[in-house]
């Protein structure tokens, strides 16, 4: 045991540092620790043998779950609003258009039956912005045009119909005379979607009203609410990641106390289950294997970066009129990445039996969309003219906070006020904007987010938008 977790300690670090010297180099996270768990194996360096996918698919399966709640917990309302029609029919019609088209190729193409083909081409159709943003932010690249909030929502919001289709076809294809897909659908929309919403709510509610009095207590209580979010929905036979996806962007976008602690915490775990989500992945693959399967995986890379998804993007934002060198940018930077190959996996798991081994069809595929898209995407944003130079990267990224000057603001309440008998965690106040006093009959009042404002206070504001707050 004992050795078991030094060499867990050892591969995190190692990844860890690696990552660190060849993120200034360019290289995505994915490939670096995907290349450590490869060089792990039993094919190279490290003689580690692992065949099982059914230990791999629970610990990605409990490792996506946090990627997906912290995705939706880190998507800013303020820039997804101006995009977020697009960017929606992108993750659903765009992922069904590419999964289609991509099923289509491998049934004519390959010979194998169209369900199967299916298969292969759910597995494959969500995209990965991960890699992406790690590339920009360490080549210092700026996109115009709002690109990056499209990318950001497209990628976090494309996973669960990737899975709920991935999950349709397998049980078509095992066979199962009693599969509605109609009624698959519902329960997978329905349940995700609700109880999704209802356990975002309430945990909102909680963490306003209820005090903890530890504040360490906030993040395992918020990690609990996003496992129990996948787990019941998947129970009742819903879609897990769409469920735990919805909660984390309800709680992300309500007012809740140590918002910023909250954001902290969950992007170093994040990280922490990205890292053993793509060791485990190259881990698990077997370099002796790729002859069998490079053809394919070739073919499929081929068709999928030069004909599905630029069909998919320029058949959906065409008429929203983005501009063409846009369309071109947001098609080359559909990367495949962990999802696709953790869906392999589950596929690999199921019941049905397979003609083709997808699991490193799928991860070769990702190896050369991640090399191959990855590398040249600095250079396809400067050739398309999409990089904006007098801009500082990290305004690109939803967790980007800029450096102003605060100002400092008296305000009279009123009895026309919008505030007027909230709480200050209920108040519609203007991000940005702190109330450090409130001056109430003479005499200080330090405010918490359950202090009501009462009319005649004087609140005292602190924040870079001072000046515009008047309610």
């Amino acid at each position: 045991m004992v050795q078991i977790i030094i060499a867990c300690a050892m591969v995190v670090i190692l990844c860890i540092v690696s990552s660190n010297v060849l993120y200034k180099l360019g290289v995505p996270t994915l490939l670096i620790f995907l290349a450590l768990g490869m060089l792990c194996g039993s094919d190279a360096i490290g003689g580690i043998y692992f065949d099982n996918y059914e230990i791999a698919k629970n610990v990605c399966s409990v490792g996506l779950v946090f990627i997906m709640f912290f995705g939706g917990f880190g998507t800013s309302w303020k820039t997804a609003k101006p995009v977020i029609a697009p960017s929606i029919l992108m993750s659903t019609v765009g992922t069904l258009i590419t999964a289609g088209l991509v099923g289509v190729f491998c049934s004519l193409v390959f010979g194998i039956g169209w369900i199967e083909g299916m298969l292969i081409g759910s597995v494959v159709a969500s995209t990965d912005a991960a890699s992406v943003f790690a590339i920009l932010r360490s080549r210092k690249l700026n996109l115009k045009g709002g690109l990056a909030p499209i990318l950001e929502i497209e990628s976090g919001s494309n996973d669960p119909v990737a899975y709920m289709m991935t999950i349709i076809f397998m049980s078509l294809l095992s066979g199962s005379g009693d599969v509605s897909i109609p009624v698959m659908l519902a329960k997978q929309l329905i349940f995700g979607l609700g109880i999704g919403a209802l356990l975002g709510k309430i945990t909102a509610f909680i963490l306003r009203k209820v005090d903890f009095k530890i504040e360490g207590l906030y993040p395992i209580f918020v990690v609990a609410v996003g496992l129990l979010s996948y787990g019941l929905t998947e129970w009742v036979g819903g879609n897990g990641y769409l469920s735990v996806y919805l909660t984390g962007i309800i709680v992300g976008i309500s007012k809740i106390k140590h918002k910023k602690s909250l954001v902290h915490f969950l992007d170093g775990i994040s990280w922490l289950m990205q890292i053993m989500i793509f060791f485990c992945l190259g881990l698990l693959s077997f370099p002796s294997k790729f002859g069998t399967v490079i053809l394919p995986a070739l073919a499929i890379s081929a068709f999928l970066i030069f004909v599905a998804r630029p069909i998919a993007t320029f058949g959906i934002l065409s008429w929203f009129k983005f501009p063409i060198k846009q369309q071109i940018f947001i098609s080359w930077v559909g990367l495949r990445g962990a999802a696709s190959i953790v869906f392999a996996i589950f596929a690999m798991t199921g019941d049905a039996v397979l003609q083709y081994d997808i699991f490193h069809i799928i991860f070769i595929v990702a190896l050369i969309s991640v090399s191959l898209q990855g590398t040249l995407l600095p250079t396809m944003a400067k050739k398309l003219d999409l990089v904006d130079d007098s801009t500082p990267v990290l305004k690109t990224f939803t967790d980007y906070e800029e450096e102003h000057n605060t100002q400092l603001l008296e305000y009279e309440v009123k009895e026309n006020s919008s505030i007027l008998n909230q709480t200050l965690l209920e108040a519609d106040i203007p991000e940005g904007v702190l109330i450090v006093m409130i001056k109430r009959n003479n005499e200080i009042v330090i405010p918490n987010g359950s202090t009501v404002i009462m009319l005649g206070d004087i609140l005292v504001l602190s924040g870079i938008d001072t000046d515009e707050f008047n309610l």
